[in-house]
């Protein structure tokens, strides 16, 4: 009765710590370093673990200008997800497990298979600056890609991260934090399959991506250049400017690590470029992407889903270039105001299909507990081929509420 009384109060006060601890989710890193979620450590310290989860639950509406279905709706679980980190045997082997519950996190609608697994990766730390990873991962691509998406100020990632972004993939990984001088800066490099959380075998065709951040102005609080927003309110401006660029040979999916499948493997180049700056509750950052391939024109690979026979269906990478921006400052009490501003850019060879298109966001956020505990309202109004007049019937409003709630 002890040990069951004794457990009930450790688990407890465990998760009171948690809700206090202030380090940023790490989606590159297992976490062992900083305790969060419920933990058990064997006694002889070889076997470490620790487990979480967190969900984001929605409601949110759109509503095409002048569209007669009178708009739509969106209510869901957008995610729920577990997830474990620890070591077994030393701190220098650390692993990382993540799995997906939900069909939008689960990569179904383009590959027919419920892919739960989102993560699945072992560390080899020779250093607190330097560790290699092995197994599936997210690439050390855009900003807010590499930012989990827990710790996001919107209840959703902007159009250039939808359209361009590099996510996760099977391969090795190698990560470095060092200083030249005063200015630490960050490099990691991958090498993995090109064709992200797959359900069967890949082509022959490898992906190779690098990554560069430097921080000019210092390190961040609490690991604050992972997450959006400065609920840290720096006492000193700080400033991360990071870029890369991937090279994805021969892929067989639309947009490499995502989309459907195609019939003629293409090579897709995908560059990168962005930087977040804080202060005192403010922050501000940018990201321009571009991805470029010779000819973007494809065919669906839908062998596991014909019934009818092979018909061909026509289908295309999605290349050109796009920014996004946005800003915010932290209020008393927890509430945050941001704006987010992007526009994407469709290149000539695919502009008959997709739209030029600008999208402009307000949100408000109420922090409970940092990105642990938080409750968001966004409102949107997104504007087709530049054309800013309220009477341009392919423009779109919209609005949404989302909870996530996670230890």
């Amino acid at each position: 009765m002890k040990f069951k009384l004794g457990l009930v109060l450790g688990t407890l006060y465990g998760l009171c710590i948690s809700t206090e601890s202030l380090a940023q989710e790490r989606d590159d890193r297992a976490t062992i370093l900083n305790f969060k979620g419920i933990q058990y450590a064997s006694k002889d310290s070889l076997f470490y673990t620790n487990f979480r989860f967190r969900m984001q639950n929605r409601l949110g509406y759109s509503n095409l200008l002048d569209d007669e279905d009178n708009g739509k709706f969106d209510a869901r679980i957008r995610r729920l997800r577990m997830r474990v980190d620890g070591y077994i045997y030393t701190r220098k082997i650390s692993y990382s497990i993540q799995l997906a519950f939900t069909r939008s996190d689960q990569d179904f609608d383009d590959t027919g298979v419920a892919n739960i697994v989102r993560d699945a990766v072992v560390f080899y730390n020779f250093t607190d600056d330097f560790y290699i990873s092995f197994g599936q991962n997210k690439l050390p691509g855009n900003r807010q890609r590499v930012n989990s998406s827990g710790q996001l100020q919107f209840a959703d990632r902007s159009l250039v991260n939808s359209n361009f972004t590099l996510d996760r993939d099977f391969g090795i990984s190698l990560n470095l934090s060092k200083k030249i001088g005063e200015m630490p800066f960050n490099a990691k490099a991958a090498i993995s399959t090109g064709e992200g959380r797959v359900a069967s075998g890949t082509d022959d065709g490898l992906a190779y991506t690098g990554r560069v951040e430097f921080l000019p102005l210092g390190t961040f609080t609490n690991d604050g250049d992972y997450s959006e927003g400065d609920i840290e309110r720096e006492e000193t401006p700080k400033l991360s400017i990071g870029g890369g660029y991937s090279y994805n040979d021969r892929t067989t999916r639309e947009g490499g690590q995502l989309g459907r499948y195609v019939k003629n493997p293409f090579t897709l180049k995908t560059s990168f470029l962005d930087a977040i700056f804080k202060y005192q509750g403010f922050a501000y950052q940018a990201e321009y992407m571009r991805r470029d391939v010779t000819d973007p024109f494809n065919l669906v690979d839908d062998q596991l889903n014909q019934i009818d026979g092979p018909e061909e269906e026509e289908t295309y990478a999605y290349k050109g270039w796009g920014i996004n921006q946005q800003t915010s400052y932290l209020l008393n009490k927890g509430y945050e105001i941001a704006a987010r501003y992007t526009y994407v850019i469709p290149h000539q060879q695919i502009r008959s299909y997709e739209d030029q298109i600008d999208m402009i966001e307000l949100g408000l956020t109420k922090y409970i507990k940092a990105h642990r505990l938080k409750f968001q309202i966004n409102g949107n109004y997104t504007v087709k081929n530049g054309d800013f007049n309220n009477n341009h019937n392919k423009n779109l409003w919209g609005g949404m509420l989302q909870v996530e709630l996670g230890i």
